[in-house]
């Protein structure tokens, strides 16, 4: 990751042929009710910061994102209904609570359980889009300024925190946890040089993931953990590990997306 790998309105709006229509959790699918409609739309994708975040636009689709990451609960269920092994750390008692974010999983691990649950992974472009909100600019989910009150990061709290915490520092389009708590695996391959290249529609990542160290292709980790640094928590930060290894798994987490009807 970086440099020393991991140093560690749920109403929306979509718009069809120039009209503007509401979307509430009504028009999910049952068990799809903790989601949240991100409506089309374009925004500047990553920073001046590092030189493999390059600035450029990105329009997206419209699409349903998580609103909490995934829990030990919803984990359980998936481990029952397909015999699926329990991640890392699955008996840590300060991780393991059933509204905690399942941690301790592999890029492998998050995308069999998205699959499951009738889902995906979300983009790389998604993700980031659902961090912004709405005017796509903010440096911090919640806006520009740091907030320890608003994040779990930096072993402030010592543990990760229930999914739903920190309700102040949910991002403009309502998202919890973009920001701290556990790093969360999205979609695609990770390429320091893709953002130079990057389609403006829909973007779905690099074909094939850098050979971080020689040890193998890596795969994008997203929005810092309760391990990480408060540099993790810029909402165009990127990091990476290979997409089986767990090996700094007490940070690592997902959420899941799908897309939505044009």
């Amino acid at each position: 990751m970086r440099s020393q790998a991991i140093t560690q309105f749920a109403v929306g709006l979509v718009l069809t042929a120039g009209t503007i229509t509401f979307a509430t959790a009504a028009d999910l699918p049952l068990g799809d009710k903790d989601m949240v409609l991100i409506p089309k739309g374009e925004f500047t994708m990553g920073s001046n910061e590092h030189g493999d975040e390059t600035k450029h636009q990105v329009v997206l689709d419209p699409y349903w994102i998580d609103k909490y990451e995934a829990s030990n609960a919803r984990y359980k269920e998936f481990m029952k209904a397909t015999s699926h092994p329990a991640p890392a750390y699955w008996d840590d008692p300060r991780l393991n609570k059933q509204n905690q974010p399942v941690v301790g999983v592999s890029w492998t691990d998050a995308n069999a359980f998205c699959k499951w649950d009738g889902k995906r992974l979300p983009t790389e472009a998604e993700w980031e889009r659902a961090a912004r909100g709405p005017d796509g600019d903010n440096h911090y989910p919640w806006g520009h300024k740091l907030d320890p009150k608003k994040a779990n990061y930096g072993q402030n709290v010592g543990r990760t925190m229930p999914v739903d915490s920190y309700p102040e520092g949910v991002s403009g389009f309502g998202v919890y946890n973009m920001a701290g708590n556990v790093f969360e695996w999205v979609e695609d391959w990770y390429d320091p040089s893709y953002y130079k290249q990057s389609l403006a529609l829909n973007p779905k990542g690099a074909d094939q993931g850098y050979n971080y160290a020689n040890q193998g292709p890596v795969k994008v980790l997203r929005g810092g953990s309760w391990l990480a640094p408060e540099t993790s928590l810029h909402t165009s930060h990127r990091f990476w590990n290979q997409p089986d290894n767990n090996s700094y798994g007490v940070g690592l987490g997902f959420r899941c997306a799908k897309s939505a009807a044009t």
